[in-house]
């Protein structure tokens, strides 16, 4: 019998609701090897206590057995965890007390290492500018942490850095530092505005190919300190040019949610690793393409991927900094959290004719790894929403 419910239609289309009968096949659920020919990170969310004070402003409150599991999910298939980035809401909700205790619990139950984790400066005041050396304290603290946890540090973007610098000199002083300090190869983060407006003009230049020429000089100045760098823009040929004028043995690791199977694919002469949030909501799907790629099945690769790019797209679509919203989403109708709610509210970050939009390319693309369960949870909303489907 064909599951089906009433969706909110494109508001732009007079609204409404329409008849949506589910036509996806479930990506098949298994156990999974880490992939052979690249390496793939999931950004994991956190899911919120719902009986915590998740208001935003407010310390985060989480839900620690289902964030755990979550991430015990990804390894079961394979993935690595990138724990506490952006897609677990860092600046978004996520404050510094709770990423410290999510960074220690995640790298403790991390199978053979297969963790990396984000260091920032996070635990700085966001009122008025901080002078460079704070900025390198913060970093410092953060990659204690890290270490501590003996987990791969991830070097991300820092909005206090960003206010901070006045030149790429100064992005230079910062970073020669902490790669001098870090006791392993670290993987840098270039996170575009579109994530975060707060990084415009990172690295020193409002110009993507004179912020290349910045990242480029430095990895060059610190190759055996640098695993890679994770590239965020959106731009798979802004991607490729950099990818093209790394060092050998210097990763690049995809961040483009829109570009992301060609680029993971390669060109026949580099390819790009992956760490991205998008494999958080499609995971199963990632899994499977991965080992297409590993046994040289393209076909099946693509199949695979192909109708997970809309999904992304549309999770990821603007304003991007809201697709952790959708990512929590997922997670709620897939049964990996109790509730949708997030750290911060942020739950709030989408419309319910998005979310609509949302499960619509879901089931499409064949990661709704429950229908029913997925088809009764978004009857809830609709009907909390005032919505009788």
């Amino acid at each position: 019998m064909t599951l089906e419910l009433r969706l909110p239609s494109d508001p732009a289309e007079g609204g409404g609701l329409e008849r949506y009968p589910l036509v996806g096949q479930p990506v098949a659920q298994g156990t999974y090897s880490p992939a052979r020919s690249r390496l793939a990170f999931a950004a994991a969310h956190v899911v919120a206590d719902p009986l915590g004070d998740n208001s935003p402003g407010a310390p985060a409150v989480i839900d620690w057995e289902h964030t755990l599991e979550f991430r015990r999910h990804l390894w079961s298939l394979g993935l690595s965890v990138a724990e506490a980035m952006d897609t677990a809401q860092r600046g978004m909700g996520l404050d510094w007390k709770a990423t410290q205790e999510l960074i220690r619990r995640s790298a403790a139950e991390a199978p053979d290492g297969r963790i990396a984790v984000g260091v920032g400066t996070d635990q700085l005041a966001t009122d008025g500018t901080h002078p460079l050396d704070a900025v390198i304290a913060a970093y410092e603290e953060q990659l204690a942490v890290a270490e501590d946890a003996g987990a791969q540090p991830i070097m991300m973007a820092s909005r206090a850095l960003c206010a901070a610098a006045e030149s790429p000199d100064d992005y230079r002083k910062v970073y020669d530092r902490l790669l001098t300090q870090s006791t392993r190869p670290v993987v840098l983060h270039w996170l575009g505005s579109m994530f975060d407006p707060a990084l415009d003009g990172y690295w020193g230049s409002a110009s993507v190919d004179a912020a290349a020429d910045t990242v480029v000089e430095l990895i060059n100045d610190n190759v055996s300190k640098v695993d890679g760098i994770k590239i965020s823009l959106l731009d798979a040929s802004k991607e490729v040019a950099l990818r093209n004028r790394l060092p050998e043995g210097v990763r690049l690791y995809t961040g483009d949610d829109f570009n992301y199977p060609e680029l993971i694919r390669g060109d026949g002469e580099r390819h790009s690793d992956a760490l991205l949030g998008i494999f958080a909501a499609i995971a199963p799907a990632a899994a499977a393409a991965l080992k297409a790629l590993d046994d040289g099945d393209l076909e099946t690769y693509e199949k695979v991927f192909a109708p997970t790019v809309p999904l992304a797209r549309q999770i990821f679509s603007a304003p991007t900094y809201y697709y952790k919203t959708g990512i929590a989403f997922l997670a709620w109708l897939n049964g990996f959290q109790p509730g949708f709610t997030m750290v911060g509210g942020l739950q709030t970050g989408r419309s319910l004719p998005h979310l609509a939009d949302t499960f619509r390319l879901a089931d499409q693309a064949g990661v709704l790894t429950n229908p029913e369960l997925a088809v009764d949870r978004f009857r809830q909303l609709l009907r909390v929403s005032g919505i009788d489907a």
